[in-house]
């Protein structure tokens, strides 16, 4: 959890901090050094859309009740998911159904409890975000 809320903390800063244009204006040495601080950033997995989306609806979901990003807990940790699903449509679509109706039998005999009150839509996010952590 401290992890997840520490990335958001970053990508956040990172965001507030991209915007400045009157420091640059002022100084004309100033943007090529910018470009390069900021080149990074767009790699970085925390600047993808879906990345964001799906970490703060598992943020104000239980999810990580029973997960956690790079170690088992009750189920299995979200880089060992992104590890054994490469991110088809089809993955997706069967993942998120799996978050929405429950499951059992993959990682072991603990079934994993339905969210019936999730929307296909946000599960479907959530899963982009578990398997981006792949390329971390």
């Amino acid at each position: 959890m401290k992890k997840i809320a520490l990335l958001f903390a970053v990508s956040a800063c990172i965001y507030a901090c991209g915007g400045n244009t009157s420091q640059q204006e002022k100084d004309e040495s100033q943007p090529a050094a910018t470009e390069e601080q900021t080149a990074p950033a767009t790699d970085d997995i925390s600047s993808n859309p879906d990345y964001q989306k799906g970490l703060e609806l598992i943020a104000n979901a239980d999810c990580l009740t029973c997960h956690k990003v790079d170690e088992k807990s009750v189920g299995p940790a979200y880089k060992d998911v992104a590890a054994k699903y490469e991110a088809t449509e089809a993955n997706i679509s069967m993942l998120a159904d799996k978050i929405i109706h429950g499951g059992q039998g993959v990682w072991g005999t603990v079934p994993m409890t339905p969210h019936p009150d999730l929307s296909k839509a946000d599960a479907e996010q959530m899963v982009k975000y578990v398997l981006l952590l792949k390329e971390q």
